[in-house]
């Protein structure tokens, strides 16, 4: 493999028993690259992530992150990177500094850098004059906000962010998104999943992920005019079952609407494409 890449991965795979979550995957992503990770809920994004940060050993096939191998060497990958999981994992019961505090101890940040380190974050995640309250009464923004500071405290060089906006309102989401851009123009490499395809295309390069397997990876432009066949419609709906009937409907009335966000997947590959999401699937 080539270390000159922030991530790389060969065939990789993960098998729960006789299932296949994760199917051959390969991939490579330049340092200071923002990659997004595309798909529906159960198509193997957060099971890639997980062995990607040595959180979950692979069943076949061999991957590195910075450099580092993820069957040997997880440790110095862990130590390296930061990670957001989809749900907020920080104390509610702390205050906006005390969450700070307590990931600036679990990182081993110098106490001489500390209080220094934390105005950056504070002031970089809009938190400041909110140092002092307590977590719980953030809104779903603003925990994302310090989530991602508490993720970037000891300064790595790769992120991991999986369906970090989640949840999340769309104002919210593209503040949220103007952090990402600013961390990617400091040279940090940023590996981030979504179901949402306005914030799929400002990454630089897209994987699609359907079933474990990685269907689709180019440019958000390319994909577009070169993979998906027809228009891109985008088709919002509550409750999911509904809409997603009404779609099935729509396609056996021959509005030649296909079944998948990428060609040729679950449907046909000379009409138009949908994207489904409740608010947020991919696929129907």
């Amino acid at each position: 493999m080539n270390t000159s890449y922030a991530v790389e991965t060969d065939n990789l795979t993960r098998r729960f028993g006789d299932f296949v979550a994760v199917d051959r995957v390969t991939l490579q992503i330049a340092p200071g690259e923002v990659f997004g990770f595309l798909g529906p809920n159960g198509s193997g994004k957060t099971t890639t992530i997980r062995m990607l940060c040595g959180l979950l050993a692979p069943t076949e096939g061999s991957g590195k992150v910075m450099g580092f191998d993820i069957g040997r060497e997880s440790e110095q990958i862990k130590a390296r990177i930061g990670y957001m999981s989809q749900k907020f994992s920080l104390y509610s019961d702390l205050k906006v500094r005390e969450n700070l505090q307590f990931y600036a101890d679990v990182y081993g940040i110098a106490r001489r850098e500390r209080a220094e380190r934390m105005a950056e974050l504070i002031a970089m995640a809009g938190l400041s004059g909110r140092e002092g309250e307590l977590t719980a009464n953030l809104s779903g923004g603003w925990k994302q906000r310090l989530a991602l500071a508490c993720a970037i405290v000891h300064r790595p060089r790769m992120l991991f962010l999986d369906e970090p906006t989640g949840g999340v309102d769309p104002e919210a989401r593209r503040a949220f998104w103007e952090l990402i851009y600013d961390l990617a123009q400091d040279g940090v490499t940023v590996f981030v999943t979504t179901h949402y395809m306005d914030e799929a295309e400002h990454c630089h390069r897209i994987g699609l992920m359907y079933g474990g397997k990685l269907v689709a990876l180019d440019t958000p432009a390319a994909l577009k005019h070169g993979t998906i066949a027809g228009d891109v419609l985008e088709v919002e709906g509550t409750p999911q079952e509904q809409t997603r009937a009404l779609v099935r409907r729509a396609h056996r009335a021959d509005r030649a609407i296909a079944g998948g966000c990428v060609r040729g997947v679950g449907g046909r590959a000379d009409g138009e494409c949908v994207a489904l999401h409740n608010p947020h699937e991919l696929f129907i």
